[in-house]
């Protein structure tokens, strides 16, 4: 859906970076095969051209599997089943229906990384089949995830993501400012921060890829006076100085979120989360300790919480980033889990 490094991947694009860092640490060698013009600072990258395929979440259930002429999707899989032989595992990031369809044509095995709740009832036929065919090769986020699929019991959950928290700096005094980062489309329902930043009067500090144009246009029609500001999407080690220093992040999805890369993000600079409890947040948050789960699209719950927010002792948050939600921590269960399809 886009080029590594450019933001269209969400979350997807730091757990890639991350988990490849982490595993070549550990003295693995580590490829990517990725769309021509991605870019993961120092990790090797094996540049892939053509067309990009159609978001899963902007389709509906009974959607049709649809691929452009000269799918870049398609292109990386020949190159995967090319190259096949020099290595011991394929760890599969895509949320399509091509990948699995392929798993039963090639020799090594593949770890596929499902990182979406249930969206395209073809795409679920697909990965159900897998499951069933190559037992314990389908890895999950959370729980609540896995629930979204009629398969659920067949899922292995992994873990969505672990950061480095050397790379995020801790502030135990922030400012007044709230922070909201994400993809800006639909599905993340940004409008409920917004209106309820309107509501408190505090400052929104707005990162993340503009995706869809015509709905940020419309946020901003309908909220002319609320105090935000837009940064853009940021590199990480900017993106930690902007976040570092609010008192809060919010988070307001409008769909079951497989996991959240950044609440634990913010986790790491000591930054409470207040989330919708719905989908993968409400198994990152400690409600009370490292934020708060509100009732799904409660702006007046978003509010009350924001209030609370002096409740939360700061370093319980960064505490959570350095054990459970670390790199490291990750690297682990991802590595054990590599190792059991490997056999």
């Amino acid at each position: 859906m886009g080029a590594l490094g450019s933001g269209l991947g969400g979350g997807v694009e730091l757990t890639i970076a991350n988990l490849a860092r982490e595993l070549r640490s550990r003295g693995h060698i580590i490829d990517i095969i990725a769309p021509s013009g991605s870019e993961l600072g120092d990790l090797s990258i094996i540049p892939i051209p053509g067309e990009f395929q159609l978001t899963a979440q902007t389709q509906e259930l009974a959607a049709s599997i649809v691929m452009p002429g000269n799918p870049v999707l398609g292109n990386m899989w020949a190159k995967a089943r090319e190259v096949q032989q020099d290595y011991d595992i394929i760890f599969n990031t895509a949320f399509d229906w091509l990948p699995f369809y392929l798993t039963p044509f090639f020799d090594r095995p593949i770890a596929h990384f499902v990182s979406m709740g249930s969206q395209i009832a073809a795409i679920d036929l697909a990965i159900n089949q897998v499951a069933i065919d190559f037992p314990g090769t389908i890895g999950v986020c959370t729980r609540t995830q896995a629930l979204t699929f009629s398969f659920a019991d067949l899922c292995c959950v992994v873990g969505g993501s672990g950061v480095d928290p050397a790379v995020y700096e801790y502030c135990e005094t922030p400012g007044d400012a709230l922070a909201w980062l994400g993809r800006i489309s639909p599905e993340k329902a940004l409008e409920d921060a917004v209106a309820a930043a309107e509501r408190t009067g505090m400052k929104l500090k707005i990162m993340g890829k503009i995706q869809d144009p015509d709905y940020w246009v419309q946020i901003q029609r309908d909220y002319p006076y609320a105090p935000i500001e837009y940064l853009g999407f940021l590199p990480t080690d900017e993106l930690q100085k902007s976040l570092r220093t609010c008192k809060g992040m919010l988070m307001t999805p409008r769909w079951v979120e497989a996991f959240g890369n950044v609440a634990i993000e913010a986790l790491a600079c000591g930054v409470p989360v207040i989330a919708y409890r719905r989908g993968g947040p409400t198994e990152i948050i400690t409600d009370g300790k490292t934020g708060f789960l509100v009732e799904p699209d409660s702006v007046d719950g978003l509010v009350k919480a924001i209030g609370r927010l002096g409740e939360i002792d700061r370093f319980d948050c960064r505490y959570a980033a350095e054990t459970v939600f670390s790199q490291s921590a990750w690297g682990n269960g991802i590595e054990s889990w590599f190792y059991r399809l490997i056999g």
